[in-house]
């Protein structure tokens, strides 16, 4: 193979690089909803590897790690399930603007992709709205139908307001009052014609705390403020309290987010029932089919379902990891495919190699 036709693995990576994007704020998020997929990238043969040079081969496994670590979301029973809650939520949505809107809490363990579920949405419904009304609002704003707010440890409001205001690009973000900064964050929704804001680890919110339940108290008022549907996302945010809003026994039955917001819950793959088992294998194919390796095969994954259940305990998110590093050995150990064997040598995430370890 020549020099030129070897440097196109380069000019892959150069032009397929992981993103850098921060969603964040306006641009960062604007660059995640706009972004085009990879351009797919050629399996070769093991005889095609030995016809490229060192710096072909290097720039070739180079790019099929990038291929490899960024698979393509799969519809999975949970997926759907928690695409369905949302979209009887949003039905409140059309409301006029006098009227409250509910909010959806995805709340589950970590490792089960709450996040990818709350931005894959917000994603489809941002570019849904631009296509239907254009980037800017009949005043001249940007439009922006989706904000993406993370939040940190210790958040407070004034603390939240700021990161809203952020994300907007707005110059008064950190010299504004408390005060200011709430008014600001509504004027800001309400002029680029914000529809939904997810709001995601807010796990990091302790709402039986003072700071926990002034975030709370002030998450219900820029609901009744904000004509948007909120999109929270959190580990295990029933047991940290959210819907009681730090209330304890009879008082927490008072608690109006509650009435508010609907919990949807994200579960582990199991394969002890039929459906579940046949679910993990369908994920399993799914993922099979972008693993880019000069001998992988069908079958290659869903040979091996009870093993690599056994390892990630079901957890999708353990499951990404474990994948791509064995695709990494794979390549690294000239294997070039994935074996049992393989499989046992992968170290992946604490929690998934310590229940592995122990069942």
């Amino acid at each position: 193979m020549s020099t030129a036709t070897g440097n196109r693995w380069a000019a892959w990576l150069r032009e397929n690089e992981p993103a850098r994007y921060n969603l964040a704020t306006k641009q960062g998020w604007d660059a995640f909803v706009h972004a085009a997929p990879r351009t797919p990238l050629e399996r070769l043969s093991r005889t095609d590897m030995t016809r490229l040079s060192e710096e072909e081969l290097e720039d070739y496994n180079d790019a099929r790690s990038v291929w490899n670590a960024n698979p393509p979301t799969v519809q999975t029973v949970q997926l759907s399930r928690a695409y369905s809650i949302i979209d009887q939520v949003m039905a409140s949505g059309r409301r006029d603007a006098d009227k409250l809107r509910g909010a959806v809490v995805i709340d589950a363990a970590p490792a089960l992709g709450k996040t990818t579920i709350a931005t894959r949405y917000a994603r489809d419904f941002h570019r849904k709205v631009i296509r239907r009304h254009g980037p800017r609002t009949p005043e001249g704003h940007q439009r922006l139908p989706v904000a993406y707010l993370p939040l940190s440890a210790g958040t407070t409001l004034k603390g939240m307001n700021t990161k809203l205001l952020r994300f907007y690009g707005h110059p008064a973000a950190t010299r504004a009052t408390r005060g200011e900064l709430g008014a600001l964050a509504v004027d800001c929704v309400t002029s680029c014609q914000t529809q939904v804001i997810v709001i995601d680890d807010l796990h990091f919110i302790d709402f039986k705390h003072r700071h926990g339940q002034e975030v709370s108290n002030h998450l219900k008022g820029l609901a009744n403020e904000m004509p948007v549907t909120f999109l929270y996302v959190g580990v295990r945010l029933r047991e940290k309290k959210f819907f009681d809003e730090g209330l304890l026994g009879e008082h927490a039955a008072y608690a109006q987010t509650s009435r508010r917001a609907t919990r949807c819950e994200v579960a582990p793959f199991t394969i002890t029932t039929t459906p579940g088992a046949r679910a993990w294998t369908a994920l399993l194919a799914a993922l099979e089919q972008h693993v880019l390796l000069a001998d992988a095969h069908p079958g290659m994954l869903t040979d091996h379902a009870q093993l690599l259940h056994r390892r990630t305990q079901g957890c999708i998110g353990s499951l990404t990891n474990l994948l791509d590093r064995a695709c990494y050995l794979a390549i690294a150990t000239s294997t070039e495919t994935i074996t049992a064997d393989l499989i046992e040598t992968v170290t992946t995430d604490n929690a998934a190699q310590t229940l592995a370890s122990t069942s």
